[in-house]
């Protein structure tokens, strides 16, 4: 594959996880980004003079960034500070209860124990466990490989280990065979939405993500955008060329096959292999043109969006950790409003209090970032401001209502539709296609299209949804498409079959 030339299009993690992949390999290699920023979902707002991470919060699965940097000839310490949290979040219950999730599990089942009693804690312990085996059976059957079928997994990983992964069984039904209580069950239930999956709908097989969490967490020094950066020094320092505001209109074919992109600006850039890292449904709906569309097929069914609030203010009366979940009076109302394309009375919110760690010490004012699950409906039409006035003001009642009180010097909110805007074709789905049911997982896109040349990344293709899903999806399409090398022994000109070269 040397001085073979790869176009990643779009700049989130699994592109630019890709390009240093490839670029590291010897390929030249070409991202266009149209946003001014790199990152994607890692994107940053400006409030009151402030840049506020508001999207992903926290860093999980570090294992997969050293990978990635040691493919490029550095480490993850070399280039990001990243500092680990002993409290992984804070919770809080309309009754009052609160509960600390800790990074040492035995902590925790202490914890567990001293507020809702024995009996509970020995359902975390099994519950730990049953986690650990789910992960242990699908890491590398699933996650590291590319795009398994349900009876490929079973010839990989075995009839009884699949058995134990509980794919038939839902999220939260699973749950009850280890908490009685219901506000364990409702706070072990939120793994699902990591996902961007309704925990009454999701596999009890998302239960991986409990043990990914207890692996670690980390806060990006810096935040998290350095995340991004990072990445994309790494790739540029391996040969890359990173260019943003660059729009794609069009990924060009000949003779079936991938051969280059078109930019807005009418300039045909030549390719060998090409790397889309956007969501999958902007392809087969067309935003790259026709001949692309029907490379994937794409499930319907769309994962949840959010209604975010980025601010900077004042908090006080309550002890506020990093990481903080206050939760709805009624779970299973609040993701039946959702099904029902609301956005719900009564939401559980995430307050991220990202100048704090695990003290509950901060500036005044200080930056922070809530976020509520709402449903995909971006692309249906521009929200009724009053029902997001009336949201936004629920979710500071809420707050309120736990001892929360903001005041607040700038805010600003994102909304479904704003997502659907910043990410085409996705309804404001943040998570790609819905990960509900027992073969939601294998109806993921993989790597490989079935347009030669053509491959994808991110986090709405396989593996899944989130950082490091996202970055190892970027580092399979890489894979695939030097595996494949071969068939794209062509000339780079048949580009133009497609329309003049200009610029």
């Amino acid at each position: 594959m040397i001085d073979r030339h790869v176009i990643v299009i779009g700049a989130g993690m699994g592109g630019l996880a890709a390009a240093a992949r490839l670029a590291a390999a010897g390929c030249r290699v070409t991202v266009l980004e149209a946003q001014p920023t790199l990152g994607g979902k890692l994107r940053q707002i400006q409030v009151a003079g402030r840049l506020i991470d508001s999207g992903p919060t926290v860093l999980t699965m570090a294992w997969v960034f050293e990978e990635l940097f040691q493919s490029c000839g550095t480490s993850l310490a070399a280039e990001l500070s990243l500092i680990p949290l002993a409290t992984l979040a804070r919770h809080v219950w309309p009754d009052g209860t609160r509960f600390d999730l800790f990074a040492d599990p035995a902590r925790t089942q202490d914890e567990i124990g001293r507020i809702f009693g024995a009996r509970e804690a020995r359902g975390y312990q099994s519950f730990r466990a049953r986690a650990r085996r789910i992960y242990e059976t699908l890491e590398a059957p699933f996650i590291r490989a590319p795009l398994p079928t349900p009876l490929g997994l079973v010839r990989r990983a075995g009839v009884l280990p699949i058995s134990r992964i509980a794919p038939f069984t839902s999220y939260w039904r699973a749950l009850g065979a280890h908490f009685k209580d219901p506000r364990l069950r409702q706070l072990f239930a939120r793994y699902a939405t990591y996902c961007g999956a309704n925990p009454f709908t999701a596999p009890a097989t998302l239960m991986l993500v409990a043990h990914v969490e207890s692996q670690g967490v980390w806060v990006v020094q810096g935040g998290m955008h350095k995340l991004a950066e990072s990445v994309a020094r790494a790739a540029e320092a391996q040969g890359a060329t990173i260019r943003t505001q660059c729009r794609v209109r069009e990924i060009l074919t000949a003779g079936g096959r991938a051969t280059g992109v078109r930019l807005d600006s009418g300039q045909v850039i030549p390719a060998h292999a090409i790397i889309l890292n956007a969501d999958c449904a902007s392809l087969t709906a067309g935003l790259f043109g026709q001949a692309p569309a029907k490379a994937i097929r794409v499930p319907r069914a769309r994962s949840l969006s959010a209604l975010t609030l980025s601010l900077v203010a004042t908090a006080s009366e309550f002890p506020l950790l990093r990481h903080n979940v206050i939760f709805s009076p009624d779970y299973k109302q609040e993701f039946q409003q959702i099904e029902q394309n609301r956005l719900p009375d009564h939401p559980t919110l995430y307050l991220c209090a990202q100048d704090r760690t695990d003290l509950p010490i901060a500036p005044a004012p200080e930056s922070l970032f809530c976020i509520l699950n709402a449903p995909a409906t971006g692309a249906a039409s521009q929200p009724d401001p009053a029902a997001i006035d009336a949201a936004v003001s629920a979710m500071h009642a809420q707050l309120r209502q736990t001892g929360i009180h903001l005041r607040c010097v700038a805010s600003q909110t994102t909304t479904p539709a704003m997502f659907h805007h910043l990410f085409p074709a996705s309804s404001g789905a943040l998570y790609g296609p819905a990960n509900n049911g027992p073969y939601a997982s294998f109806h993921r896109p993989g790597a490989r299209t079935r347009i030669p040349n053509l491959y994808l990344a991110g986090g709405t293709i396989h593996p899944g949804p989130g950082l490091p899903m996202a970055a190892l999806s970027g580092r399979m399409a890489a894979l695939s498409l030097l595996q494949d090398g071969a068939s794209t022994r062509q000339s780079p000109s048949m580009a133009t079959a497609g329309g003049m070269r200009t610029g």
